[in-house]
């Protein structure tokens, strides 16, 4: 966890956000990330995303399963999805959302968003009901359900 502090603060002197996060497996640590959103101009660059990328290159793998995940805060829904993708085991944080909210980082927001019906959100999610192209989408689906490159993940 100490490690992970340490990236939040190293991250705010090379103007990142104050988001630090390592992966470790085998009491190792196989991933480290710091939040670089506004250096990279990239709204995915969080803390975790990054120690998510850089575990999956360091094992070559997709998969983090038997690894753990300890962060400087709670992770943001973003992250705790991609967490959830990673099949990581657990997840360690010292920061609550509560206590980034007070500094300007306010998830509350994107959490009720998440709750909401379509119809409710800001953000306007419809299906698209051309058959046409619905015809197109599902044939990407069954090629891949065919295809010898599959991989479940």
């Amino acid at each position: 966890m100490n490690t992970a502090i340490e990236l939040a603060l190293e991250s705010i002197e090379h103007s990142g956000g104050p988001f630090g996060a390592v992966i470790v497996k085998n009491n190792q640590i196989i991933g480290r990330g710091s939040n670089q959103v506004t250096c990279v101009n990239d709204p995915t660059a969080h803390a975790e995303i990054q120690a998510i990328r850089d575990a999956c290159h360091t094992i070559q793998s997709f998969s983090l399963a038997g690894c753990s995940l300890y962060s400087s805060s709670e992770p943001c829904p973003m992250c705790l999805s991609a967490i959830y993708w990673a099949r990581l085991d657990q997840v360690y944080y010292a920061n609550t959302y509560q206590d980034a909210s007070r500094i300007g980082f306010d998830d509350q927001f994107i959490f009720k968003e998440l709750s909401l019906p379509d119809a409710q959100k800001k953000i306007t999610l419809q299906r698209v009901t051309a058959q046409d192209v619905l015809d197109n989408a599902l044939k990407v689906f069954q090629t891949w359900d065919k295809s010898p490159f599959k991989l479940s993940y």
